[in-house]
């Protein structure tokens, strides 16, 4: 199992990941390049204490990668966003 820590690089605070946040119970995290869905899912649920329902990935330019992390209804996107600073 991989680092948590080296998994999940940021959270991302843009528009639509804050609408994300309001209307899906989605968060929005930049990730390390080699992660995949099953590393960020570990890592989520480890870090900051939730449950996750399902992770979507998409890559961007330059090799980077984005993580969308749908929680279970159980806990709350804003929550957790607002423990990170992110809204």
């Amino acid at each position: 199992m991989k680092d948590p820590h080296k998994v999940i690089l940021y959270p991302l605070a843009t528009e639509k990941a804050v609408r994300l946040i309001e209307r899906e119970n989605k968060l929005t995290f930049a990730v390390s390049p080699d992660a995949n869905k099953t590393d960020v899912k570990r890592a989520v649920e480890l870090l900051y204490g939730v449950e996750v329902e399902s992770v979507r990935m998409e890559r961007e330019p330059g090799g980077r990668k984005r993580a969308y992390v749908r929680l279970t209804p159980r806990f709350n996107a804003d929550e957790v966003a607002s423990k990170l600073g992110v809204i």
